[in-house]
């Protein structure tokens, strides 16, 4: 395996780091991205979190530092790599981050060929294969703490109907917390809450509990693959 990554090198048409240097780059890149997906994870505040946002952070700085390498003192390729840029379009918008990083993967693998940067493309698209796969098994970025959101339009803001609510709210869940609420009109109020469910199979149950309190006027439940909708 050595002795084909040296000849690997050797065949490389334009001068380019060693092997060391490469794998040395791509490691501390992806012990940013982790640092910065951890601190993401950890400071998001709000109902729009989302895991694979996450996961994106820690590939991204991996795919940055090829590509600089792919540049490093070659003006041509970075030319070429906006060009690149400019040709590829998409007709449908891409909403996921993750599909964009894997476009971006592909555009800096075929670059790497392209240019004659073989140990280079080789390398990265292993270290990337092998960063997405521990991403995937992990489920990095995930958040389990609060499973389930629901959002509830109440009408009175009595102190016995919030009472109510938590009742409800206790019996079907380990952790309950009040993320957000606050007054539209007098009297209404819009309050959201987290929730892990003691069993996820009883979401539809919870809803009817929760509609059978008079004062609620409206009921919206997302469970967590909904969570970055919201």
């Amino acid at each position: 395996m050595s002795q084909w990554i040296d000849n690997l090198l050797r065949h490389d048409r334009p001068p380019s780091a060693d092997f060391q240097s490469i794998v040395f780059a791509f490691l501390l890149a992806f012990v940013m991205g982790q640092i910065i997906g951890w601190v993401y994870q950890r400071t998001h505040r709000g109902l729009s979190y989302s895991q694979s946002f996450t996961a994106s952070m820690v590939v991204m700085p991996v795919l940055v530092a090829m590509m600089m390498l792919l540049m490093a003192d070659n003006m041509t390729i970075a030319f070429g790599l906006l060009a690149v840029f400019a040709v590829v379009r998409f007709r449908n918008v891409l909403k996921d981050t993750r599909d964009t990083i894997f476009v971006l993967w592909a555009i800096v693998e075929g670059m790497a060929v392209g240019t004659g940067r073989s140990s280079l493309a080789v390398i990265g698209c292993v270290f990337v294969a092998a960063l997405m796969f521990y991403l995937a098994i992990t489920q990095y970025g995930a958040r389990t703490s609060f499973d389930t959101i629901v959002n509830l339009m109440v009408i009175d803001d009595a102190g016995e109907i919030n009472e109510s609510i938590d009742r409800v709210l206790a019996r079907h869940s380990l952790t309950t917390q009040l993320a957000s609420i606050q007054e539209l009109t007098p009297g209404n109020l819009d309050a959201t809450y987290r929730l892990r469910m003691r069993d996820p199979s009883k979401r539809m149950q919870l809803e009817s509990e929760l509609r059978a309190i008079d004062q609620i006027d409206r009921i919206s439940i997302f469970v967590h693959d909904d969570e970055s909708e919201v």
